[in-house]
């Protein structure tokens, strides 16, 4: 089928602090999960893409690993790389904010961000802060801190205003035809899927007795059961999402 000249397709980070809730809004944005997320800072190692498909654009989400200030081993340096190297590809920003906290490492992100391209303040965890006027008091003192091109309350987690998001990300968006099909919601396979989902439950059943340097590597049995050594993701209790 002909693709409306009107058409838009686009890369969108979606950048912040650690545990500011990027992976959540992606999966939110895209009806399905595709970032793990979990309490651990730098759950988040590679560079995911996330595809929303619109009547009028396409959204390719990356999401990306927060930002790390404060722990700067070999592996948090080369996700802090990862993030600078993203923010100088991708057509539109989205810089994540917990609604009411502006703190020093978020600062640290707004350094970052780019200059030539639009950037979005999303003030997450919106519904946390009853007083609306308490919320238009911090959004005021925020924008304050970054020449953004438009301010956006959310609640990630459950799904509020995400559709404003999406309206207001759209113009910021190229003109061009879709780079992906219409009905996929990531560049990443299945194998990948796998071995992250088994790593997050690890990370919640374990606790800290697990380093966050963890990497799982799953194998696809012809069955479709995931294993790892000897344990039976089948058999794995998934437990209840502690999204944040």
């Amino acid at each position: 089928p002909e693709v409306d000249p009107l058409f838009r397709c686009g890369f969108v980070a979606i950048v912040g602090r650690p545990n500011v809730g990027k992976s959540t809004l992606m999966n939110h944005l895209i009806g399905q999960k595709i970032s793990i997320t979990s309490k651990k800072a730098q759950t988040t190692r590679h560079r995911v893409h996330g595809i929303e498909t619109r009547a009028k654009a396409q959204y390719i989400f990356v999401d990306t690993p927060g930002f790390q200030t404060r722990h700067l081993g070999a592996l948090n340096e080369a996700l802090n790389r990862s993030v600078r190297d993203t923010l100088s590809d991708v057509d539109c920003v989205l810089f994540l904010l917990e609604a009411g906290r502006l703190t020093p490492a978020d600062r640290e992100v707004i350094a970052l961000l780019p200059q030539h391209r639009p950037v979005i303040l999303v003030v997450n965890k919106a519904d946390r802060l009853k007083d609306k006027a308490v919320l238009a008091a911090f959004m005021l003192t925020a924008s304050q801190a970054f020449p953004f091109a438009e301010i956006v309350s959310v609640s990630a987690k459950h799904g509020h205003r995400l559709d404003t998001l999406l309206q207001v990300i759209e113009p910021k968006l190229p003109l061009s035809v879709p780079l992906y099909p219409e009905d996929m919601v990531t560049d990443k396979n299945e194998r990948f899927l796998a071995s992250e989902i088994v790593r997050e439950k690890l990370f919640r059943f374990t606790g800290d007795e697990l380093p966050y340097t963890s990497t799982v590597v799953a194998n696809m049995a012809a069955a479709g059961m995931v294993t790892l050594g000897k344990l039976n993701m089948d058999e794995f209790a998934m437990g209840s999402s502690n999204e944040t």
